[in-house]
């Protein structure tokens, strides 16, 4: 059964990941020129974190939990995921752990923390609208 449930939590967590690279694709292209980067930011954090949820929302039943200990691990396997991606992509990308430190800041319009507590809760807060826990 735990084996099951992390592999349902990692694919799950994988559509996260392609829908945060559109979501950024989206802020670099359509929100940053319109609003400028520290309102696009707010929206695409916003965004990401109601796409986030939807996806725990709907992906619930699939996976086929419903205790909260459980719900918490698998918001925290999603978090260690994203933020393992997160450092490994920035470093392959010659960034310095300083610059990468900078998302966790609030500078500028930045909410990328939201986002990290978004995912983490996600599960949960699905269940929770649900009406599971």
């Amino acid at each position: 059964m735990l084996k099951v449930v992390v592999f349902k939590a990692l694919v799950i967590w994988v559509g996260i990941l392609a829908l945060a690279v559109a979501n950024g694709v989206l802020r670099e292209s359509a929100l940053v020129p319109r609003f400028g980067t520290p309102v696009a930011l707010v929206l695409s954090g916003l965004l990401l974190s109601a796409l986030i949820i939807g996806v725990a929302y709907f992906s619930l039943p699939w996976l086929d939990i419903s205790r909260p200990l459980v719900l918490c691990a698998v918001g925290a396997g999603w978090l260690v995921l994203t933020l393992a991606f997160e450092f490994s992509f920035g470093l392959w990308q010659g960034k310095s752990l300083s610059e990468l430190l900078e998302a966790y800041t609030f500078k500028g319009g930045n909410i990328w923390p939201v986002v990290l507590a978004t995912t983490f809760f996600a599960p949960y807060i699905a269940a929770k609208l649900r009406g599971w826990v």
